[in-house]
């Protein structure tokens, strides 16, 4: 599928981990950067009207829109966001690790959400308090590269 094509088909739907929410696509269509678009279904977002530039994977310390981080979504990747308002540089430390040893991860923070901690791959969220890296390597090999993605062998 050509990318931004807006095709919201989606292929068989995997099995759901404990925690994670399956949500309604909200499209592909690429959108120039600035452009207002109609609100996203989750925060941070897993689907919808994204810029046609993508964020290196790996580790960031500011904040990425979710405008980018959707098109990294789009490519098989997943997110791994944390809001720590107090700081919280060991729990930080140990998130680096996921970019470290899987290639399409982002991690980086968000703040403003309900939760922690969010993961997010395409049209999939779980957000949680509590760190657990069982749960967090678990939802990473279930999504990154997964056919549920529109892109998932663009790195």
């Amino acid at each position: 599928m050509a990318c931004g094509s807006g095709d919201t088909s989606t292929p068989t739907a995997q099995p759901t981990l404990a925690g994670e929410q399956k949500l309604p696509s909200l499209g592909t269509v690429h959108i120039a950067n600035g452009t207002t678009h109609s609100a996203y279904n989750s925060k941070p977002a897993t689907s919808g009207p994204h810029y046609a530039g993508w964020a290196q994977w790996g580790v960031h310390d500011e904040v990425l829109p979710d405008e980018v981080l959707v098109h990294n979504l789009e490519h098989g990747g997943g997110g791994i966001h944390y809001n720590c308002p107090d700081s919280c540089p060991t729990v930080v430390t140990a998130l680096d690790q996921f970019a470290i040893d899987y290639d399409k991860v982002i991690v980086s923070p968000y703040p403003g959400m309900e939760k922690r901690f969010a993961l997010t791959a395409w049209t999939y969220i779980d957000s949680f308090d509590d760190y657990d890296a069982a749960r967090i390597e678990a939802f990473i090999k279930k999504h990154m590269n997964s056919p549920e993605a529109p892109e998932p062998l663009v790195r």
